[in-house]
C-alpha cells in the first residue's frame, strides 16, 4: 500500500457562490479521497487524506479545473498527519474574525438556466428568478460574509422541497446556490398601475409585453435597480421619457433579445459580439447601421448607440413570446420523466433538449433601457424609492420582492482596434478586486466628482466600487456613503488613513476630511492627474520601483498651483511625480460654466492667441453681442477665469470653432 499522508489546502480569491464546493466535493470523489472542505470568511479550507500521489493529483486539480466563475488568488498545500477521515463531506462555514475574501459580482444567466426557463417541463418554466452557482445575483444581494442564505436578501424565502434538495445535494448544480427558489417558494412578479396591483407572476410579465407595445413607459426592476423601458423605434415614446427624465440629448441604452437583432441595427465587430455575449453583459457602444429603425431620438446626434443583450430570465420572458400553455406541464408527465432522466445532475451541470436562446421568438423591438431616476439622480433600487422617485416618469411598474441590498448601475464598454476599453465599471465586474502587487495598509479612498468610484484596500487587494455617478447632489452622497459603509463592513476594512482629490469643493473631498476628523485618521490629498497615472500603473502590475512617463489628458484636475490642470506629463511613481510639461494655460472664463458653453471656450483661446473674434466663426455666431462685449472684459479683468492646461477643454474650444456644438447639456 502506497504511504498514506494528508493535506490542508487553504484558497482565497473568489471562490464562494460559484459552486467551488460542491465542484471540491465531486473532485474528491473522482480521486477517492476522503476529508472535507468549508467555506470561510477568509476563504475556502480543505483537508483530505489518502495516498500522497493522489493528493498531489488532487492539488493539481483543484486549480487547473477550478469553475468558470472562479477565481483563485492564493493557493497553500501543508502536509499534516493522516486523519483516517471515512467520508468527504461537505461541513457547515465559518466565520473567521477580521477576515475577508473577494466577492463574486452579478453574472447573466446561464445557458442551461436559459434552456429550462423555457422548458414547459421543468419544474421552472417561466419562472423570472431561475438561477444556479453559474450565474444570477451575488454582489447585490449580499449583506455580510461566509457568503450564506441567511446572510443576503432571499433569507426570508424558506426553500420548498424541490429547492431543498437541490440546494443540499453536493453534485447539483444548484447546491448552496444561495439565491436558489422557484415558483412555490421563491420571490414572484406583479404589475402595478397608480399604486395598485393589476397583475401577478406570469400574467404581469405579458400585461408589461402589452404596455411596451402600446408605447407606454415602464419601471422595470432588475438586479440592481430600476430600468426606465420603452420602445425603441416609437419616436413618441423615446420622446416622451425624455421629457420626463429631463434628459434633453444624453443617450439611451438600449436593450436588445439576441445577437441577431443587434446585428440587423448595427455593425458588430468578433471582439464587440464577445463582449456582448460575455457573463459580464455591459452596454456596448456600437456603431448604428443607416438603416437601422431605432429612433433618432435615442441617441441624438450620435452614430454609435449603446447596446445591450439581457441578463436575467425576467428580461427573456419579457421579449420572447409564450409559446406553450400552462397545461403543458401537467399533460406531458411521460415528457417530463424523460427529461429528468437526461437532466441528471453531475459535477458540469444539466444537459438539455431544450432550444438556445438564439431560437426564441421574440415579440418586442429593441427596448430603450435607461436607469430608473430623474437626470443626475442615483438609480432607484427599492420598491417604495421607485415608487416615489419614479411615479412621474413610469406609466407602470414591474415590481418584485427579492430586495436589492446595493444598487449597481449597468456597466458600459467600447471596443477600439479590437481591444476592450472600460467605459463605466459596474454590474458584472464590481466588486472584483484589483491585484496590488505589494500588501498595502487598510485605506479608503473616496474618488473624484464626475463619474466618481471609492476604492478599500485590504491586505493586496484594491477593492473598487460600482459605479457611483457624480456627486453633484445629496441624494448621490447618500449612495457614496452607503457604498462606503457596506464595502467596510463586507471586505472588514477599518480605514487608517483616507486619500482625497486636492480639490477642495468636492463632497468627496469634505467627505474625506470631515470623517478623517471624526474618526482621528490621517489624511492623504493626491493630485487628480497622478492618481490616473498610479492607477494605470496598478493595473499593470507594477512595483514601483522605477519611475514612469505618465501622460494624463482629461477634463479637469486640480493642480497644485491652482490651476486645472487636464494636458499632463508627469515623471512619476506610486510616492510621487514631477511634472515635467503640460499643455500652455488658456483662461477657462466662467470656470465650470464654460464647460456646458464650448463657444466661450473657443473664443477665450482665441483672445490667448491674439486673433481676433470674426463674426462669421460659429462660436462667435453662438453669442450676441453684449455676450461677447461681457467675454472680453470678463478675459482681459481676469474675472472668474481660472487658468487651465486641459486637453479636454482644448478638445471643446476647437470643437466649437469648427462648427460643432455651442453648448453642450451633458458630458
Amino acid at each position: 500500500m502506497a504511504d498514506q499522508s494528508g493535506l490542508r489546502i487553504h484558497i482565497t480569491g473568489v471562490v464562494q457562490g460559484v459552486g467551488f464546493r460542491p465542484f471540491v466535493y465531486g473532485l474528491a470523489s473522482r480521486f477517492d479521497l476522503k476529508g472535507w472542505v468549508r467555506n470561510t470568511s477568509a476563504g475556502v479550507d480543505i483537508e483530505v487524506d489518502g495516498d500522497a500521489d493522489v493528493l498531489d493529483a488532487f492539488a493539481r486539480a483543484l486549480q487547473d479545473e477550478a469553475p468558470p466563475l472562479s477565481r483563485i488568488d492564493d493557493f497553500s498545500a501543508t502536509p499534516v498527519d493522516f486523519t483516517g477521515f471515512r467520508s468527504f463531506d461537505i461541513v457547515h462555514s465559518e466565520a473567521v474574525e477580521g477576515a475577508f475574501q473577494p466577492i463574486s459580482p452579478d453574472v447573466s444567466i446561464c445557458e442551461d438556466c436559459l434552456r429550462e426557463l423555457f422548458d414547459p417541463a421543468n419544474h421552472r418554466y417561466r419562472y423570472p428568478f431561475i438561477n444556479c452557482t453559474n450565474c444570477g445575483p451575488r454582489f447585490t444581494i449580499i449583506k455580510d460574509i461566509p457568503y450564506d442564505r441567511p446572510k443576503t436578501t432571499m433569507a426570508g424565502f424558506p426553500l420548498c422541497d424541490t429547492c431543498a434538495a437541490e440546494y443540499q445535494n453536493p453534485l447539483d448544480r444548484r447546491f448552496h446556490a444561495q439565491p436558489v427558489a422557484c415558483a412555490d417558494c421563491g420571490p414572484q412578479v406583479w404589475l402595478e398601475v397608480e399604486g395598485k396591483r393589476k397583475e401577478e407572476r406570469d400574467d404581469a410579465i405579458l400585461a408589461t409585453q402589452s404596455l411596451l407595445k402600446e408605447g407606454k413607459i415602464l419601471a422595470i426592476k432588475g438586479l440592481g435597480g430600476f430600468h426606465l423601458a420603452c420602445d425603441a423605434t416609437n419616436v413618441t415614446a423615446v420622446s416622451e421619457l425624455r421629457k420626463r427624465k429631463l434628459r434633453r440629448d444624453k443617450p439611451f441604452a438600449l436593450m436588445m433579445p439576441d445577437l441577431a437583432t443587434v446585428e440587423q441595427h448595427c455593425y458588430v465587430s468578433d471582439a464587440e459580439k464577445a463582449e456582448l455575449e460575455s457573463i459580464a453583459r455591459p452596454i456596448v457602444l456600437l456603431k448604428r447601421k443607416p438603416n437601422s429603425t431605432i429612433a433618432e431620438e435615442v441617441a441624438p446626434g450620435q452614430n454609435h448607440i449603446g447596446v445591450m443583450l439581457p441578463y436575467t430570465p425576467l428580461h427573456y420572458l419579457l421579449f420572447a413570446e409564450k409559446l406553450v400553455s400552462e397545461r403543458s406541464r401537467s399533460d406531458s408527465e411521460g415528457v417530463v420523466e424523460e427529461r429528468l432522466l437526461q437532466n441528471r445532475p453531475s459535477t458540469t451541470g444539466f444537459t438539455s433538449v431544450q432550444p438556445s436562446a438564439q431560437e426564441l421568438s421574440w415579440v418586442l423591438p429593441p427596448l430603450v433601457m435607461t436607469s430608473g431616476n430623474l437626470s443626475e439622480e442615483p438609480i432607484a433600487f427599492t420598491n417604495e424609492d421607485a415608487r416615489k422617485r419614479l411615479s412621474l416618469l413610469a406609466d407602470a411598474f414591474l415590481m418584485h420582492d427579492r430586495d436589492i441590498h446595493v444598487r449597481c448601475d449597468d456597466s458600459v464598454a467600447r471596443v477600439v482596434e479590437e481591444k476592450i476599453y472600460p467605459i463605466r465599471r459596474s454590474r458584472g465586474y464590481a466588486p472584483f478586486p484589483v491585484k496590488l502587487p505589494w500588501k498595502v495598509p487598510p485605506l479608503l479612498a473616496t474618488g473624484a466628482e464626475l463619474k466618481n468610484t471609492f476604492c478599500l484596500t485590504n491586505e493586496n487587494y484594491a477593492f473598487m466600487s460600482h459605479h457611483i455617478g457624480d456627486l453633484e447632489n445629496f441624494e448621490t452622497l447618500q449612495s457614496f456613503e452607503q457604498g462606503i459603509e457596506h464595502f467596510e463592513k463586507l471586505f472588514r476594512v477599518q480605514p487608517e488613513a483616507i486619500a482625497y482629490d486636492l480639490h477642495p469643493n468636492y463632497l468627496a473631498t469634505r467627505y474625506a476630511l470631515a470623517r478623517a476628523e471624526q474618526d482621528n485618521l490621517p489624511t492623504i490629498g493626491v493630485q487628480h492627474h497622478h492618481a490616473h497615472i498610479a492607477s494605470v500603473m496598478a493595473e499593470h502590475g507594477m512595483d514601483g520601483s522605477e519611475k514612469v512617463i505618465g501622460v494624463a489628458f482629461d477634463g479637469t484636475g486640480y493642480g497644485e498651483d491652482g490651476n486645472i490642470w487636464g494636458g499632463e506629463f508627469l515623471i512619476a511613481d506610486y510616492a510621487g511625480y514631477e511634472r515635467a510639461a503640460h499643455l500652455p494655460y488658456f483662461p477657462l472664463a466662467g470656470g465650470d460654466a464654460a464647460t456646458k458653453r464650448p463657444s466661450r471656450i473657443a473664443l477665450g483661446l482665441l483672445w490667448q492667441l491674439g486673433l481676433d473674434w470674426d463674426e462669421y466663426l460659429p462660436p462667435a455666431q453662438n453669442l450676441c453681442s453684449e455676450e461677447r462685449m461681457a467675454l472680453r472684459v470678463q478675459l482681459e479683468r481676469k474675472l472668474n477665469t481660472p487658468l487651465t492646461s486641459s486637453m479636454g477643454r482644448l478638445f471643446d474650444g476647437v470643437a466649437a470653432l469648427v462648427g460643432g456644438r455651442q453648448a453642450v447639456n451633458y458630458e
